[in-house]
C-alpha cells in the first residue's frame, strides 16, 4: 500500500495544471469583458454624433417604423406571390400547335381555336397607327415603365374617385398580359400582388417588342377571335397590315371591353369608343387633331358577319376536349363536329340575363354559370359568366364552389343501393357527430320523416344521421365519384351536407345518372374529328368505351321518386314545370354564398349557380328562388315542340291530378307526424306535483254541490 506522502507527490502536478488552466480561463474571461466594454463605450460614444432631438427624431422614428412595416409587407407580398411564379415553370410561351374549326349538331360553323388558325404578324410589320393607338389607349408609357406605371395607376385612381366609378383602369400592358398568360379575372387582392410580381417578372425575362407581341397575339377581340390579326380579319376582311386608322382606333376600343364594343354587335357604340381612342391618340401626343380628323369624319365600315354570338366559354371546354382526344392521333388541324345546340345556348344565356337583371341587386348576386346536357348525354349548351369579353374564367368547368343541399342525393342514393326505400322512417332530431352539430334551415325541428319528405324538405339531420349510423363516408365519396364528378371531394364528414367544392359540369354531369337510367359515361361534346381532307380520326359512337350502370334499377326509382316530389311538395316548388313531370334538388351554402338547382326531365339535365365571384354572401337567396327560377325559364323553351320522355322508374312525362293530390296527401300525412314527434318530444313545463294538485282541485270543483240562487223580490211574489 502506497504511503500518503507519495498520494500527494503524485496529485502535486496535476493540481498546478488545474489550478493554471482556471486563473487562464478566469483573466481571459475579464479581458475578454473588459474589452468588451470599452469597445461599447467607444461605439456609444461615436454614435452619439447622430443622435437627433426634436422634431427630427420624430421623423427618424417615422421612418424607421415605415421600413419595418415596408420590410415586412414585402415578406408577405412575396410569399403571396410565389405560388404564381410556379406557374412560369412550364413552356408558358407555347401557343399550342392545334388548329380547330368548330361545327354544331346541324354542322355550322360556330368558331375556332387554336394560334396558328390566324398568323401572327409581327410588331415590326404592324403600321404604326395600330401601335399608337393601342399604346394611346392601353398603356400611353409603355416604354418609359418597367411593368408597373406608377403615374397611370395615381392617374387612373384620381379619375375613378372624381367620378365616383370606375372609369379608368391602372393595369399596364405587361399587367394585362401576366393575368391572360398566368391569372384568371377573380378580383382580390392576392391576385392583384400576384399580377403585379408577374409584371415584374415579365419585364425582366422578355423585351419590351416580345411583351407587345405577345398580348397584341393573346388579347380577346370579340366575336370568339383572339390575336389583333384575327380580329382585323374577323371584322375587316383584311390583314392588320393593310387597316386604316380608322379601322385601327376600332381594333384599339375593342381590348376594354370586346363584348361591349364588338362592331358585329353594337356597330353605333364601336364607333363611339373608337372616337374616344382617336381622342387618346391626340391627348397623348401620338398624333394632331388635322391627322385624325378624317378618320372622324369617316369611320370604320365591317364585314356583315351578323348578330350571332360567339358560344366562346362552349369552345374554351370543347378545345380542351378535343386536345385529350386527338393527343394520340397526331393530327393538329382538325373540324370538330360538336353536339352544341344554339337555340339552347341562347335560351340559357337569356334565362341568366334576365334574372340576374330583374333580381340581381335584390339578391345581391351578380355571377351564375349553367350546364345542359340532353339524355343522350349530349352538352348542348355552357353558360360559363355573363360576359366573356370581361372575363374567360369558365365558371360551368373550372370553378369550384360548395354545393349545399344539392349534394344530398349522393348520399341519399348510396342509402337507396344500402337496402333504403323512400318510405323508409329516419328521425330528423337534432344530432352530434362529434363536434359537429349540423341544423335544419331555420333550425327547424322534423321529427321522424320518411327519406321522400325529408329531401323533398331538405332536412339536414336525416342525411347526416344516415351516413353517421348507416352508411359512413366513403360509400358516399365512391357513389358520387361513380356518378362522374371529377372534382377533388373531401373525406370530411361535413361532405355529407355539401362542403366540398364541385363544378357545375360535374353537378349536371352527377344527376344525369338519373336521368339516363342508372348510367355513366355518355356524356360528350364531340361527336367526331375529322381532318381537313375528309378522314375520320374519331367517331364517338365507335371510339367512346360504352357507359355503365352505376345506380341498381331499384334504386334509380326510388331516387328519382324522391327527387320528383321536391318541385311539387319541397323547396323547388318554382322550379315546376308546366304540365310536365321533373325532378330535382336545390343547394344553399354558408352565409349563402353558392345557390344551386340541378333537375332534370326525361330530355335534359340542367345545372344552375348563382354567386359572387369574391366569394361574398348573396342576400338571403336560395336554391329554390333565382336558381330554379333560371332553370325553369330555360327548360320551358327547351321543352317546346318535341317528343317528351318519361324520368326512369316513372309512369308518364306528364303531370296529372293524381299524382299531385297523392303528394299533398304525403305532406299533410308528414306535417302531422312531425307535429306529433314535436309534441310527444316537447318537455313538460309544470312539476309532476303540481300537476296532480291542479287535477285534484279540478276533481274537488267537479264533485261540490250546485249552489243555490238567491233569493230576489220576483221570486218570493211568485210563491
Amino acid at each position: 500500500m502506497a504511503s500518503p506522502l507519495k498520494i500527494r507527490k503524485r496529485r502535486g502536478p496535476i493540481a498546478a495544471r488545474l489550478l493554471a488552466a482556471d486563473a487562464w480561463f478566469d483573466s481571459s474571461l475579464y479581458e475578454t469583458g473588459f474589452k468588451a466594454r470599452r469597445f461599447w463605450e467607444a461605439a456609444t460614444i461615436f454614435f452619439r454624433r447622430f443622435r437627433v432631438s426634436g422634431w427630427r427624431r420624430g421623423i427618424i422614428e417615422l421612418l424607421s417604423e415605415g421600413f419595418t412595416l415596408g420590410a415586412g409587407g414585402i415578406v408577405v407580398m412575396l410569399a403571396l406571390a410565389l405560388p404564381a411564379f410556379q406557374e412560369t415553370a412550364g413552356d408558358w410561351r407555347a401557343q399550342g400547335d392545334f388548329a380547330i374549326t368548330f361545327l354544331d349538331r346541324y354542322g355550322n360553323e360556330i368558331g375556332q381555336r387554336g394560334i396558328i388558325q390566324r398568323d401572327s404578324v409581327p410588331v415590326d410589320e404592324m403600321p404604326d397607327q395600330v401601335i399608337k393607338a393601342v399604346l394611346a389607349t392601353e398603356d400611353r408609357r409603355f416604354f418609359d415603365h418597367y411593368g408597373i406605371d406608377a403615374l397611370g395607376l395615381s392617374r387612373a385612381i384620381f379619375a375613378n374617385v372624381r367620378a365616383n366609378s370606375v372609369v379608368q383602369g391602372g393595369s399596364s400592358i405587361t399587367q394585362q398580359l401576366a393575368k391572360n398568360l398566368f391569372l384568371t379575372n377573380e378580383r382580390t387582392l392576392e391576385r392583384k400582388v400576384k399580377e403585379a410580381f408577374l409584371a415584374l417578372w415579365l419585364e425582366a425575362n422578355l423585351s419590351k417588342k416580345e411583351i407587345l407581341q405577345l398580348y397584341l397575339d393573346r388579347v380577346y377581340m370579340g366575336g370568339g377571335t383572339f390575336g389583333i390579326e384575327a380580329a382585323a380579319d374577323f371584322y375587316f376582311g383584311k390583314s392588320v397590315k393593310d387597316v386604316n386608322l380608322a379601322e385601327a382606333a376600332m381594333l384599339a376600343g375593342l381590348f376594354k371591353a370586346p363584348t361591349k364594343y364588338a362592331p358585329h354587335i353594337n356597330l353605333p357604340a364601336a364607333r363611339a369608343r373608337a372616337n374616344v381612342v382617336l381622342s387618346n391618340l391626340v391627348e397623348g401626343g401620338f398624333m394632331s387633331e388635322g391627322q385624325v380628323l378624317q378618320a372622324r369624319l369617316h369611320p370604320a365600315e365591317i364585314v356583315d358577319r351578323g348578330e350571332q354570338k360567339s358560344p366562346d366559354y362552349y369552345l374554351d371546354w370543347a378545345f380542351d376536349e378535343v386536345k385529350k382526344i386527338a393527343a394520340k392521333s397526331g393530327q393538329h388541324s382538325l373540324v370538330a363536329h360538336t353536339t352544341f345546340d344554339a337555340n339552347i345556348q341562347k335560351a340559357a344565356e337569356e334565362s341568366m340575363e334576365f334574372h340576374l337583371r330583374q333580381f340581381g341587386k335584390e339578391y345581391n348576386v351578380t355571377e351564375g354559370a349553367m350546364v345542359v346536357i340532353e339524355t343522350n348525354g349530349a352538352v348542348r349548351a355552357i353558360v360559363g359568366g355573363r360576359d366573356y369579353g370581361a372575363s374567360q374564367f369558365n365558371r360551368a368547368t373550372k370553378a369550384l364552389r360548395q354545393s349545399g343541399s344539392s349534394f344530398k342525393p349522393y348520399v341519399y342514393a348510396t342509402a337507396m343501393e344500402h337496402g333504403f326505400t323512400p318510405d323508409s322512417v329516419v328521425s330528423g332530431a337534432p344530432i352530434s357527430w362529434g363536434a359537429w352539430s349540423p341544423h335544419n334551415y331555420n333550425d327547424g325541428r322534423a321529427g321522424k320523416v320518411t327519406l321522400i319528405a325529408a329531401m323533398a324538405k331538405s332536412v339536414n339531420t336525416v342525411p347526416v344521421r344516415l351516413a353517421k349510423n348507416h352508411l359512413g363516408i366513403k360509400p358516399i365519396k365512391a357513389m358520387a365519384e361513380a356518378m362522374g364528378v371529377e372534382s377533388p371531394l373531401e373525406s370530411h364528414k361535413t361532405m355529407v351536407l355539401g362542403t366540398s367544392g364541385m363544378t357545375v359540369m360535374d353537378q349536371a354531369t352527377g344527376y344525369s345518372v338519373f336521368a339516363q337510367n342508372g348510367f355513366v359515361g355518355s356524356r360528350h361534346g364531340i361527336t367526331q374529328l375529322v381532318t381537313r381532307t375528309g378522314e375520320v380520326v374519331y367517331d364517338f359512337a365507335k371510339d367512346a368505351p360504352p357507359p355503365r350502370r352505376v345506380l341498381s334499377e331499384q334504386a334509380l326509382k326510388s331516387m328519382n321518386t324522391m327527387l320528383a316530389a321536391v318541385p311539387v311538395m319541397g323547396t323547388a316548388r318554382r322550379a315546376a314545370l308546366p304540365n310536365i313531370v321533373s325532378a330535382g334538388k336545390t343547394g344553399t351554402t354558408q352565409s349563402y354564398r353558392d345557390a344551386w338547382y340541378v333537375g332534370f326531365t326525361g330530355n335534359y339535365t340542367a345545372a344552375v349557380w348563382l354567386g359572387n365571384d369574391d366569394f361574398t354572401p348573396t342576400n338571403n337567396m336560395t336554391g329554390g328562388s333565382l336558381p330554379a327560377m333560371v332553370w325553369q325559364r330555360l327548360m320551358v323553351y327547351a321543352h317546346q315542340n318535341i317528343d317528351l320522355k318519361p324520368i326512369p322508374g316513372l309512369d308518364h312525362p306528364f303531370v296529372d291530378e293524381g299524382m299531385i293530390a297523392k303528394a299533398e296527401e304525403a305532406e299533410k300525412k308528414n306535417a302531422e307526424q312531425a307535429a306529433a314527434d314535436t309534441a310527444a318530444e316537447r318537455p313538460p313545463v309544470l312539476s309532476s306535483q303540481t300537476t296532480r294538485a291542479l287535477r285534484d282541485i279540478t276533481r274537488l270543483f267537479q264533485s261540490a254541490p250546485v249552489l243555490q240562487a238567491p233569493a230576489t223580490p220576483e221570486t218570493l211574489s211568485a210563491l
